[in-house]
């Protein structure tokens, strides 16, 4: 009989396993892809964001209304932890000027070998093509490509993903059989829509640096990208889910300077100069910020230092959730009991995006991945050993 199954093979699943595992449990593990870990591979193709290392009360804020539920976790395993993970997995890391720590080899493929050699080491057994499709009784079911398996673990964890980029495995679709528990998805981390007007054509594909964005109460320093289907990036990012509730979004375009040494230095004698060069030579706007500027502000006042400090921009509402990097809603807390157990389901616990929490890129996402399913893990091999408490 199957002491421990954990469903799914991304990193929340993966880290219940190991600790399961360390604790002296046989795992199966069951993910419903030809191969684990999709989703935290393409993550780590373009650079793998392992964490953050700032004060640990800044990092925890990145959690908003989700955060008293996950402070003891992140507590557990924060930004420190997930570093001496990586480097105990034989993976050197380097920190970025803004904090970001990164693998030296810029890939999630390295990482992800060792952990699954570790793994392997430590009794874990690796089943893909296997979709968890709801319960029969106690039994968990699976489809497989040889045909049904009904499992009935001691200790189940599911770490089913969210329900964005479903050609990697995180479909959402779980929630059919956890009725009543799930809070609506949403998009989060995602793009945002726009409809340009031609003479941006030339500009997509463009970042935009050295501005500052603002939506409601929240503020952003990062960068944005034009693109043809509106604007993305982590600057944009990490306002999304103000955006996503209705706040207007407005740049500005010369953050380090007041309004008042703008418009001293627009007021500039431009001699033969046109609008376009006055701003680049008096302000440094590169020519994608004075796209900008005229998408937004047609015609153009006389006076344009209010416009540059604070550019309205009109935007029709967040890309599809599945083109979102991280979704808002899914598992909701008050349905778990603190060891992440569900209160109706002795013996099954959940872990990671399935969780109803959100977070900026940045190095949030990955960290709380981890850290819920080390406590998921923890958590089930306590419940394995009879013990009371959490982990």
């Amino acid at each position: 009989m199957t002491r421990a199954l954990v469903i799914g093979a991304g990193p929340a699943g993966l880290m219940a396993a190991d600790m399961l595992s360390r604790a002296g449990h046989s795992v199966l593990v069951a993910d419903a892809m030809p191969s684990p870990a999709r989703k935290f591979l393409m993550a780590g193709k373009s650079g793998l964001n392992l964490t953050k290392t700032e004060p640990f009360d800044q990092f925890c804020k990145a959690f908003g209304p989700s955060l008293p539920r996950l402070r003891p976790m992140l507590s557990a395993f924060g930004p420190e932890e997930v570093c001496a993970w990586a480097g105990a997995l034989g993976q050197p890391l380097f920190t970025g000027s803004t904090g970001r720590v990164f693998p030296t080899a810029m890939k999630a493929s390295p990482l992800l070998r060792a952990w699954l050699e570790n793994l392997s080491d430590q009794d874990v057994t690796i089943k893909t093509r296997w979709r968890w499709i709801g319960w029969d009784g106690r039994a968990c079911v699976l489809r497989t490509q040889e045909g049904t398996e009904r499992l009935t673990p001691d200790a189940t964890i599911l770490a089913c993903g969210g329900a964005s980029w479903s050609r990697l495995g995180s479909d959402g679709a779980w929630a059919a059989y956890l009725p009543e528990k799930v809070a609506p998805f949403r998009p989060a981390n995602m793009g945002f829509r726009l409809e340009w007007s031609t003479h941006m054509r030339r500009h997509f594909g463009s970042a935009i640096k050295g501005i500052a964005l603002y939506a409601g109460a929240q503020t952003s320093r990062g960068e944005i990208v034009i693109s043809a289907r509106g604007l993305e990036g982590g600057g944009l990012y990490a306002l999304s889910s103000a955006l996503r509730d209705g706040a207007a979004l407005t740049l500005d375009l010369a953050p380090d300077l007041g309004a008042t040494e703008v418009r001293a230095r627009l007021t500039r004698p431009r001699g033969k100069n046109s609008l376009s060069n006055h701003l680049r030579k008096t302000l440094r706007l590169d020519p994608a910020k004075i796209a900008l500027l005229t998408e937004f502000a047609r015609p153009l006042p006389d006076d344009l230092a209010p416009l540059i400090k604070s550019l309205p921009v009109p935007h029709l509402g967040p890309r599809p959730i599945d083109e979102a990097i991280s979704t808002a809603g899914g598992l909701r807390f008050d349905t778990l009991d603190e060891g992440l157990m569900l209160l109706d389901r002795p013996g099954t616990f959940a872990c990671g995006e399935m969780l109803d929490w959100e977070a900026p890129t940045g190095g949030y996402l990955l960290t709380a991945c981890l850290a819920t399913g080390r406590w998921a893990g923890l958590s089930a091999a306590h419940y394995l050993s009879g013990a009371s408490g959490n982990p």
